[in-house]
């Protein structure tokens, strides 16, 4: 008998039924999400289960993902080619240190988004593109200039470039944060837009 009576206060106790009226307590509101829409659409109010299940449901990668992720290999591809000359022709340490970093940053980067490449199986509606007209891009003859340059005007030559290059990085990076759909390639896009913006920071402060 007290055993019965135990458990039937624990499932007043569970209803939140105050004075033994068995009424049902009232579920907690669930948190709610806005989905921001695309370009020309309202945002949506969504619970979290319903955004995390859309969201799961409709990961498959759009054109855009595909673009930016071939883009950004070659984008980064020529960064590298820049950050190689800064040993020997840097003057200063801290554009050394720099260069160093964003080569063992990119490296990285751009094995991610082939094998993300790869496991999709792009490329898709990308061949053709003209690389030059890629945002930050630095021109042949800029690249030349660089290659050709020593000391304090190479550290000058190579901030300005590359605080224009990782501008441009930043501006693909926000673009497909907006019109891409894949969850890793937003995730690698936020990483650019983060680390690129920290070092665009320090590069202004050093020129």
């Amino acid at each position: 008998m007290a055993a019965a009576l135990l458990v039937l206060a624990g499932c007043d106790s569970d209803t939140g039924g105050g004075g033994g009226s068995g009424a049902k307590a009232k579920a907690s509101p669930e948190p709610s999400v806005i989905a921001p829409g695309r370009p020309g659409e309202t945002a949506a109010t969504l619970s979290a289960k319903d955004a995390a299940e859309q969201r799961s449901e409709d990961d498959s990668p759009n054109t855009a993902d595909f673009t930016y992720t071939q883009m950004m290999i070659v984008h980064h591809g020529q960064a590298l080619k820049m950050t190689e000359l800064a040993p020997k022709r840097a003057e200063s340490s801290r554009v050394k240190r720099l260069a160093s970093r964003i080569s063992a940053a990119q490296g990285p980067e751009i094995g991610a988004m082939k094998g993300w490449l790869k496991k999709h199986g792009g490329p898709r509606e990308h061949a053709g593109h003209d690389h030059a007209t890629m945002p930050g891009m630095a021109s042949g003859a800029q690249l030349k200039q660089l290659r050709a340059a020593k000391g304090k005007a190479f550290d000058q030559l190579f901030l300005k470039l590359m605080i224009t290059h990782h501008s441009g990085a930043v501006t693909m990076a926000t673009d497909v944060l907006s019109e891409g759909n894949n969850i890793q390639v937003e995730e690698m896009a936020n990483d650019v837009v983060a680390q690129q913006s920290s070092e665009i920071s320090r590069m202004r402060e050093m020129d």
